[in-house]
Parts: C-alpha cells; sequence; structure tokens
C-alpha cells in the first residue's frame, strides 16, 4: 500500500504530515542541543567541585597526603575530574553525530520535499490551464450553437414570410449555413479540448501525483528511519563511554579500600613521636629543713621530656591539653631550626639526620658517577688527540673533586651528629660509591671505604652505639624468623652490630625496620646482625 494509490486525494493531508515530519527533526535537534549544554555544564561544575577542594601545593592539606584517607580523597577528586570529562566527550559526541548531522539532514529533507510539491503543484497548474481551456471551448460551442439555432430559425421564418424577397430567404439561408458551420467547428474544438483534458486528467491522477506522493512517502520514511537511528545513538553515545565512568568509579571504590586506618595511625606516630620519655614522679621539697634542691637533678643530660624542648621549667608538670591561648601555642615557641636539628624531639631528629645523610649520599653518588665518566673521556681524549684536547676538562675535574670532598665532608658531619643522636652507623653510600676510583681526579686524597679520612688513631664514633648489641646477642635466646631477605647490594657489615652480606644472598628476618632504617637478619650458621633496610627486598610473614 502506497501513498499515491491510498491518498489519493489527500495532498492537503500529505503535506502537513510531512511537514510536522520536518518540525519533529528541528524540534529533536533542538532538544539534543539542550542535552549538550547541560552535560557542559555538569562536567565544568564537577571539575571546578574538584578543583576547589584539590588541595594547593604546599599547602597543610597536602602534607598530610601521606595518610591514606587523605590520599584516597585525592583519588576521588582525580577519578571525578576523569569523570567531568566523560560527560563533555558525551556532549561533543552528540552534538557532533546528531545535532549537527540531522540539521544537514533536515536541510536536505525541506529541499527534496520542496522539489516534490512544486512538481505536483506544476501538474496542478498545468491540468487546471487545460480545463480552462476546456471549459472554454464548451462555452464557445455553447455560445455558437445557440446563434446557429437562432439564424436557422430566422431563416426559416423569412422563408415562410410572403412579403420577404427571394434575397432575402437567400441572405438568411447563408447566414444560418454560415454560423452551423461555426457551431460545428466550435463543438469539434470542445471535443477536442475534451479529449485531451480527459487524457492529462488521467496523467495526473493515475501517473503524475501518485508518483509525486510515492516520492513523499519515501522521503518521509527515511526521515522517520533516521530519526529512529539518532534515537539509539543518543543512547549509544552514553553507553559508549560507561566502560570509563565504570572504571571511574570502581577507582571511586578502590579509593575508599584503600583506606588503612591502621597505616595512618602508624604514619602520625612515625611523623610526630618525639622520643622523650614521660615524665616521672615529683620529688618533695622538703623547705622546712633549708634545702633548696632542684626538682630533678637527675634530669641532667638527654632530656626526659618536651619541657626541655621548650625550655621551660623543669620542676612545673607538663600539661597535654593546654590552657594557654594559642599565642603560646608550640610553633610560636619552638626554637629556630638548627643544622644538626637540634631543635627537634630525638626520634625526629634521628629520621630527619638520616634523611639528609641519604640526600646526601644520592648527590655524591652524582658526582662520582659524573668523575668516572670525566676520567673515562679524559683517557679516551689521551689516547685519541684528534677527538678533543684532555686539557679542557680540567675545569669540570677540579670542580667535581671539590664537590666530592664537600659532600663528604658534610657526610661524615651528619653521620657524627646521628651517632651522637643514637643512629646506627653506616648508610646507604657505602656500597654505591665505595668502589669508585678516583685516580683521575683525586689527586693523592686517600679515603677509606666509608667515605671518611683513613686514620688509625681516629677511633669509630659507631663503636659505642653498637657496643651494646653483642651482649644483647649473647643473652638472648635465638628467636624465630619473621621473614627474609635477598640482598639487592653487597655490605661489608663494618660496624659492630651489622653483618656483611653479598648480591643475591638470603637471609632470614628476627627484627623488621622500626623507623630507623636498620633490618635485624640472621644467616644458616647462626650469625645475626643488623643490615640497611634499602639494600635488601624484605618480605614479611603473613
Amino acid at each position: 500500500m502506497d501513498w499515491g494509490t491510498e491518498l489519493w486525494d489527500q495532498y492537503d493531508v500529505i503535506e502537513k504530515h510531512t511537514q510536522s515530519g520536518l518540525d519533529l527533526v528541528e524540534k529533536y535537534v533542538k532538544f539534543v542541543k539542550e542535552r549538550t549544554e547541560i552535560e557542559q555544564n555538569y562536567a565544568k561544575q564537577l571539575r571546578n567541585l574538584s578543583k576547589k577542594y584539590c588541595p594547593k601545593r604546599g599547602s597543610k592539606e597536602e602534607q598530610e597526603c601521606r595518610f591514606s584517607n587523605h590520599q584516597s580523597f585525592l583519588d576521588i577528586l582525580n577519578e571525578m575530574n576523569d569523570y567531568a570529562g566523560q560527560r563533555e566527550l558525551i556532549a561533543e559526541n552528540m552534538m557532533m553525530n546528531i545535532c549537527i548531522e540531522l540539521t544537514k539532514y533536515l536541510q536536505e529533507l525541506k529541499l527534496e520535499r520542496k522539489t516534490h510539491l512544486s512538481d505536483g503543484k506544476k501538474a496542478q497548474q498545468s491540468l487546471e490551464s487545460t480545463y480552462k481551456q476546456l471549459d472554454n471551448s464548451k462555452k464557445r460551442f455553447e455560445r455558437e450553437w445557440r446563434e446557429a439555432e437562432k439564424t436557422a430559425q430566422y431563416a426559416e421564418k423569412t422563408d415562410q414570410d410572403i412579403n420577404a424577397t427571394k434575397a432575402d430567404v437567400e441572405k438568411a439561408k447563408q447566414q444560418a449555413h454560415m454560423r452551423m458551420h461555426i457551431a460545428e467547428e466550435c463543438k469539434n474544438d470542445y471535443a477536442a479540448q475534451l479529449q485531451k483534458y480527459n487524457k492529462e486528467q488521467n496523467q495526473f491522477y493515475f501517473t503524475d501525483m501518485p508518483l509525486i506522493f510515492n516520492k513523499l512517502q519515501d522521503m518521509d520514511e527515511k526521515r522517520v528511519r533516521k530519526l529512529a537511528q539518532t534515537y539509539i545513538l543518543f543512547a549509544d553515545t552514553e553507553r559508549h563511554v560507561m566502560p570509563i565512568i565504570g572504571k571511574c568509579l570502581e577507582g571511586i571504590t578502590r579509593a575508599g579500600t584503600n583506606v588503612n586506618e591502621k597505616n595512618d595511625s602508624l604514619v602520625l606516630i612515625e611523623q610526630h613521636k618525639s622520643g622523650f620519655e614521660r615524665p616521672g614522679d615529683l620529688e618533695f621539697e622538703d623547705y622546712s629543713q633549708g634545702i633548696n634542691r632542684a626538682s630533678s637533678d637527675s634530669s641532667l643530660g638527654t632530656p626526659k621530656g618536651p619541657l626541655d624542648l621548650l625550655g621551660k621549667n623543669k620542676s612545673k608538670p607538663f600539661w597535654l591539653f593546654s590552657k594557654k591561648s594559642k599565642k603560646y601555642s608550640l610553633e610560636r615557641i619552638t626554637p629556630a631550626a638548627s643544622e644538626d636539628f637540634g631543635h627537634l624531639p630525638p626520634e625526629q631528629r634521628r629520621k630527619r639526620l638520616q634523611q639528609k645523610i641519604d640526600d646526601i649520599s644520592k648527590e655524591l653518588q652524582k658526582e662520582l658517577d659524573q668523575s668516572e665518566a670525566l676520567g673515562k673521556m679524559k683517557d679516551v681524549y689521551e689516547k685519541n688527540p684528534q677527538m678533543g684536547d684532555p686539557a679542557c676538562l680540567a675545569p669540570q675535574i677540579n670542580q667535581t673533586t671539590q664537590n666530592i670532598e664537600r659532600l663528604r665532608g658534610e657526610l661524615n658531619k651528619y653521620e657524627s651528629w646521628l651517632a651522637g643522636a643514637g643512629g646506627r652507623g653506616e648508610t646507604l653510600r657505602y656500597s654505591t660509591y665505595s668502589t669508585h676510583s678516583l685516580n683521575n681526579n683525586s689527586g693523592n686524597n686517600v679515603y677509606s671505604p666509608d667515605g671518611a679520612h683513613s686514620d688509625e688513631s681516629t677511633p669509630d664514633a659507631s663503636q659505642a652505639i653498637y657496643a651494646e648489641f653483642d651482649d644483647d646477642f649473647e643473652e638472648e635466646e635465638m628467636s624465630s624468623p619473621i621473614g627474609q631477605c635477598t640482598a639487592l647490594y653487597n655490605f661489608p657489615g663494618s660496624s659492630e652490630g651489622t653483618i656483611s652480606m653479598q648480591e643475591g644472598e638470603v637471609l632470614a628476618v628476627v627484627e623488621e625496620d622500626k623507623g630507623d632504617g636498620w633490618t635485624r637478619v640472621r644467616r644458616n650458621n647462626g650469625d645475626e646482625g643488623y643490615i640497611p633496610t634499602s639494600y635488601a627486598t624484605i618480605n614479611l610473614n603473613k
């Protein structure tokens, strides 16, 4: 069934229906445009929201990101930013694949519909013109036939009139004959126009207009099919980004599962543990005996509480919850930072000194690598003068040598402070640069493997620190291993309390790192000692 057959007389209905279809396409395009604007505004608001709650660089919030719950919140903000990007992608794809595409298609439909309707109007006008010609010929035939009848009646009347002359009768007959001839011609013309009109009318209603209506039907069905495809595309556009949106939501869920309250508590302890002992009992001061003793003569030496750090009167009790105003807070009364971090509590001081030593060791390693590279380059220039002048490397070699000496001096200084603060002796630098040779740029300076000037008369500062380890090892029973480790580097274990190891060696872990960078291990033969935690891959039993 088609429009040309079933709706041959419903031109106005077809015209309105096709126009209604085009209006629907235009309305749908506007709807999708408004949807894209909503998506873009939503994405913009999400990005602004994420940016608003992201901590600024160097702020207190950024420093707290070492805690898992703070870091997870940052992960959520990042995931929301990615989520906003997917909403923007939805808006962009809808605009490109639906709005722009349908707008272009709509213009083509309007032009096609206009062409078909124009062809129909032309056929209608042609048929109307033919009908006018038919109507005119019909009226002319009617008029001429009446005139011919009147002329014939007049001729007959004249012929019967006795008073009429023969000439009058003859003239009346000729006039009647001429009018009859004209009437016959009009009759023939009318018959021809009628035949022509019937033919064109048949062509119009059975061929031309059905063809135009069928074309309009095809156009409208294509429009409906295209619109249906864009309806599906409207959903598919969002469905295509759902996997990525799902990953963003999975990331948010993962951020929640990554929160570790126990680990956050440990991080807070490691970050703020002072190392002070709790305040002891206050002594009774008997003023009745005239004795004016200090409340705590035994407080000399290592500070026993935060009061020593703050420089307060030791005889006064230490209050955890200060009753004073904020202007007397810890930040305001803490002494200015010193190079040896003596202003920090013992535990924090050891950590900062160890961190400083590690930083200097890394910088020293870079200088040693550069020194070795310059030495090799110098050898190449000496063997192949055409490649370069060895003398041009002298300034760089001298500068590198000075840097190495300066860094070694700083390293010894911080190591002595660490030993005095109760830290364990050796650091990362022993395996990293003890094997490098400075023959090309170090002159006659001789250094021991640990980076200090070799001097047999100089006692090892770490000897006293580890003097107690041997007694502990002898008195304690063999503890069961809590895991195992694999050595990443060679470690000489020259200080007391430490143990040597070779790269790739597997040892049992009997005591894990307590935050000072050392792990206690045991060999199969029973030898125990400390090794640098960073020198081995450690796997603890769970």
